[in-house]
């Protein structure tokens, strides 16, 4: 049989003659509370914001050692190194013949002897490498070991190169010279350089570790 509705001011009457079957009558908040309660929500009720997390003690007892050792270590390597070698005939000595050596080299640029000359510019780019480091160990929330071990590296890295163009005449030391084919040479770098690139090594194995969520 058919479907009647009568509508009046304040109620809807619904009568379904359906095997006599009577479902009475629903009042108009009744029928508004049942259709709000059938559409879908928005999605921003369901989003919860992640909450903000600062670096934890254990982090930082890896970024900020990590950062003064690896700039020690560099620092100190530049000096001795430089200084041992002025007093070597050819100022070069060789460690494994054919395929490492110590040198002295200055850098005037950046990796591969980019932009030389432009010692202000790499300045401003090494303070503002700094200031990102440091705002991702502080604000990223992440918990990853890598990261922050990465970080601290980064750090060390940039503060060794960042002293050097600023105290010897935007020239950075660079001593440790690779063959990597016969009669051909890797471009000198230095602890600082070597500190950057397993900072990055370190970065893409961590792109494939589950990141540790905060509770």
């Amino acid at each position: 049989m058919p479907l009647k509705v009568f509508d009046s001011s304040s109620y809807h009457a619904i009568i379904v003659a359906d095997s006599n079957i009577d479902y009475g009558f629903l009042s108009v908040t009744e029928l508004n509370m049942e259709e709000n309660n059938a559409r879908p929500r928005s999605g921003r009720t369901f989003s919860k914001r992640r909450p903000f997390v600062l670096p934890d003690l254990t982090a930082h007892l890896i970024f900020w050692p990590l950062m003064v050792v690896g700039l020690t270590l560099d620092l100190w390597t530049k000096s001795a190194v430089f200084s041992w070698l002025d007093r070597q005939p050819g100022k070069s000595v060789s460690i494994i013949e054919g395929f490492l050596q110590l040198v002295i080299a200055e850098n005037p640029g950046a990796a591969f002897g980019r932009f030389a000359g432009h010692s202000y510019l790499l300045v401003a780019v090494s303070v503002v490498a700094l200031f990102v480091i440091f705002a991702i160990f502080l604000f990223s929330g992440t918990q990853q070991r890598l990261v922050h071990i990465a970080l601290g590296l980064f750090a060390a890295g940039v503060c060794g190169n960042f002293y050097d163009r600023i105290a010897n005449n935007g020239l950075v030391r660079d001593f440790i010279d690779v063959v990597y084919w016969p009669n051909r040479h890797w471009p000198a770098f230095n602890v600082a350089d070597a500190l950057l690139c397993i900072g990055v090594g370190l970065l893409i194995i961590s792109t494939f570790q589950t990141p540790k969520r905060s509770a």
